[in-house]
């Protein structure tokens, strides 16, 4: 067996997406060209670095425990060996060399050799000596839970979704990072790291049951186009669902028809997007890169109007509070609130102490909430330049968050604002954003949850996590009121227009749609 550098690569990013270290991933997928080895990133279980190390300790374990002659190396009570000393050989020969002194010690004053036994823990093995399963053993946890080895959480016969209301979409040939359901028609859109965005059709009235679109991401290549095998990492339907924005790895933003037709491509991007939105009039849309800058593009020509480049570090995302004013955050720290035509920031908010990984206006564009890899939300607002509630409870990384649709307009005029946020912790948070408290803490999750959204009524929210599930609680009470277990880890879930279907994109190139519908 022999491994290459690509396989290495390969297992080094899977490591760093799995520990949620997302942005380094990018990074490190960029530098090495993840995109253009031919692993197939289905089939690489979680976790699949450090099994590979613990194996490699257990051999090493093995090799130091026999005689050059074959034998049982004396007693075979090495201690466990952490990963430095494995690679370390002055440090096994020591062990072995301080084994044997101290077996001659203990044969001199006649007593018995069973002694010296390992004691120590270390990183890597069991406290037996035998191997662990999967890092499960103290101080392997890496921070990677093994996804494929925790126990599924009981949940009520009630609460379960039956196969039967799972609809399960194949097509994608690798993870699916987002989807989104067209704002008029149950049409759901998804983007994966296979370089297409698709289309499916689950409307009653589809003769052919749910279709599929493929909407392939191509470069051009001499003079012809080739694909451009880069992550789509974002999407965004306009308002009135004629047209779906995607924003690509590849550094270009694209316009479809919503038959799957290429509209424009926009491309001044130097490096991948990391996220895109349309404004709600339909003429522009806002876009966010590892380039530092964000841009707003006219719809309708596909130029760019304006370029804003005031962050010093990658651009994460963006949000607009108007047609032609919006907030961006990055990697920075800064959040920075901007206006078409005007070249300097409107103003700038300071306070995160690590990466802003989301942010999100409020349904009446006068709050901007925030949250980072500090493990804190804060709220903002343009009358102040510090923040309205700084909201400390998370104890790792907030991933994402989203308000509750209310006021007019909104299916819930008036309700209470709500904010949830999402955490690599593994649990969700609910937050009355007036008063600063938090009102639930969901906790059913076994892994990091990646996506919340809520109904469009605002009365139940979908929680989607790295455990395979996909979580529908009431808002109101914090109850699990049901349950979804999917083949592959939840990136992103959403609901339709109606609020009565969940979309779920996962780690394993599904996408599921779940009826709920009595």
């Amino acid at each position: 067996m022999s491994i290459t550098s690509d396989e290495v690569n390969f297992l080094v990013y899977r490591y760093l997406q799995e520990s949620g270290f997302s942005h380094s991933a990018f990074t490190f997928g960029i530098e090495s060209h993840i995109s253009q080895s031919n692993i197939n990133g289905t089939l690489v279980p979680p976790a699949a670095l450090i099994s590979i190390l613990q194996k490699g300790l257990q051999y090493v374990e093995a090799e130091i425990s026999i005689n050059e002659d074959g034998t049982v190396f004396d007693g075979r009570p090495i201690e466990s060996l952490s990963l430095i000393d494995a690679v370390m050989p002055d440090v096994v020969q020591t062990r072995q060399q301080a084994f044997r002194d101290k077996l001659a010690q203990q044969q001199q004053v006649g007593g018995s050799s069973g002694g010296g036994a390992g004691t120590g823990s270390q990183s890597g093995m069991a406290k037996n000596g035998e191997a662990t399963v999967n890092g499960q053993e103290n101080g392997t946890h890496v921070s990677i839970k093994q996804s494929n080895h925790v126990e599924p959480m009981e949940v009520d016969g009630e609460v379960e979704i039956p196969a039967s209301k799972a609809t399960v979409l194949r097509g994608h040939e690798s993870e699916v990072f987002i989807c989104a359901w067209n704002p008029v028609s149950d049409l759901l859109a998804s983007g994966s790291g296979d370089s297409t965005a698709r289309i499916w059709n689950l409307s009653e009235n589809s003769s052919s049951g749910s279709t599929q679109l493929v909407l392939r991401h191509c470069i051009r290549e001499g003079g012809q186009d080739v694909p451009s095998n880069k992550d789509v990492t974002s999407l965004d339907w306009n308002s009135d669902g004629t047209l779906l924005a995607t924003g690509s790895y590849d550094g270009f933003a694209r316009i479809w028809t919503k038959d799957g037709n290429l509209a424009s491509t926009l491309g001044q991007h130097k490096g991948p997007i990391f996220a895109l939105k349309w404004n709600k009039k339909g003429n522009s849309i806002l876009s966010a890169g590892v380039d530092k800058t964000t841009i707003i593009w006219d719809a309708h020509t596909g130029e760019a109007k304006q370029q804003f480049p005031f962050h010093s570090a990658p651009a994460l995302d963006v949000d607009w509070q108007s047609n032609t004013t919006f907030a961006s955050c990055s990697t920075d720290m800064c959040i920075h609130v901007c206006r078409l035509g005007t070249d300097r920031p409107l103003k700038t908010f300071q306070g995160h102490t690590n990466e802003v990984n989301a942010i999100k206006w409020d349904p009446s564009g006068t709050l901007l909430a925030s949250c980072s890899d500090d493990m804190t939300l804060k709220i903002w607002s343009m009358k102040q330049d510090s923040c309205v509630h700084d909201l400390q409870a998370h104890s790792k990384e907030i991933y994402t968050i989203k308000w509750s649709p209310t006021g007019a307009g909104s299916n819930n005029p008036n309700a209470n604002l709500l904010l949830a946020s999402a955490s690599f912790d593994s649990t969700v948070r609910l937050w009355d954003v007036e008063r600063g408290v938090c009102l639930h803490t969901l906790t059913r999750h076994q892994e990091p949850v990646y996506s919340v959204a809520f109904s469009p009524d605002g009365k139940f929210l979908a929680s989607g996590s790295f455990d395979k599930c996909v979580h529908i609680w009431s808002t109101a009470s914090g109850a699990l009121v049901n349950s979804y277990r999917g083949t592959g880890g939840i990136f992103e879930v959403c609901w339709n227009s109606s609020g009565d279907k969940v979309g779920a994109s996962a780690s394993d190139g599904s996408v599921c749609v779940l009826d709920l519908r009595k």
